[in-house]
């Protein structure tokens, strides 16, 4: 008995270290699987864009690069390269891919806050508007802006480099300028972190953004613009400004646009419960589309409900 009981001990180690191997290479194999379709698709996404350019004008919601990628299978995309039906799709029909592009460029730019290493006047009345929309304290947006300048540039105080607060690359990041939890969060929506100064681009951003950069306008004007694009995009500030004779100055002072240089690209493989989420930030410069930053985590599928654009 102890004869037996030694040999079932041992075969049942050795088919647990069998199982444990396979499970790893089977994981190991889905996550190389995962980041060479989300790098095709980031590839493809950025070809969109450098063909957007291509045609010149205006970057606005009706052109393709906008038009969210819905779920589909894997194989789909497969058996359209190979020019018909996959003959054997194998584990691509188990696997879906969604994506989207959006415009950075329809948000306010945090970094707007400074010019030159010092607060800027513009950027700042922005945000002020943005702040009283959303019902925020001013308090902290005065803490922001400080906080902001400290991070870029600590050459300029006596403090040393141990105590300047992080520059954050993300909105979440922002409460290492003194933001709270729930100020970030109602923010969220309306702004973003790029690497340079930037307009808003008015043919993309929401009413709330445009309130905020288009100094003087109200809301009701701002919905009348969002409108007017649905119709007609915007060519050039001169189209905005003409519906506006009132508030023309303020559409010559930088703060808006027409056309974008930055986009956030989303791609999605869900595997059975398994989920890969990469988001990539892209800067376009005529032909040339770079990737800035690229993100890339494993979520669960029973706590995650898919938004309307990727579902």
């Amino acid at each position: 008995m102890l004869t037996v009981t030694l040999v079932a001990t041992f075969a049942a180690a050795a088919l647990w270290q069998q199982w444990r191997a396979v499970e790893v290479e089977a994981a190991e194999r889905a996550r190389v699987q995962a980041s060479w379709v989300l790098t095709g698709a980031l590839d493809w996404a950025r070809l969109i864009l450098r063909e957007d350019a291509r045609s010149g004008g205006g970057d606005h919601l009706a052109e393709p690069w906008a038009v969210p990628l819905r779920e589909a299978r894997l194989s789909t995309f497969l058996a359209a390269q190979s020019g018909g039906a996959a003959a054997d799709a194998g584990d691509a029909d188990n696997v879906f891919l969604s994506g989207v592009v959006t415009d950075q460029q329809a948000l306010l730019n945090v970094n707007n806050l400074l010019e030159a290493g010092r607060v800027s006047e513009s950027g700042y009345r922005s945000f002020q508007r943005l702040f009283e929309l959303l019902g925020l304290p001013q308090a902290e947006l005065n803490r922001l802006a400080e906080n902001l300048r400290f991070a870029s540039d600590i050459s300029t105080d006596n403090r040393s480099a141990s105590q300047a607060p992080l520059m954050p690359q993300q909105v979440e990041q922002l409460v290492w300028l003194g933001l709270s939890q729930g100020t970030v969060a109602t923010l969220a929506p309306y702004v973003t972190l790029l690497p340079a100064r930037t307009p808003v681009n008015l043919n993309t951003a929401a009413p709330e953004v445009i309130f905020a950069a288009v100094n003087g306008i109200n809301q009701a004007e701002a919905q009348e613009l969002v409108a007017r694009r649905s119709q007609s995009p915007f060519r050039g500030i001169a189209d905005a400004s003409s519906s506006m004779p009132g508030h023309a100055a303020a559409f010559t002072e930088g703060t808006v646009g027409v056309s974008s240089r930055f986009f956030e690209v989303r791609g999605r493989l869900r595997m059975d419960q398994l989920i890969v989420e990469e988001r990539s930030l892209v800067q376009r410069d005529g032909l040339d589309v770079r990737t800035l930053r690229r993100e890339r985590g494993v979520l669960d599928r029973s706590t995650v409900t898919l938004s309307p654009a990727t579902r």
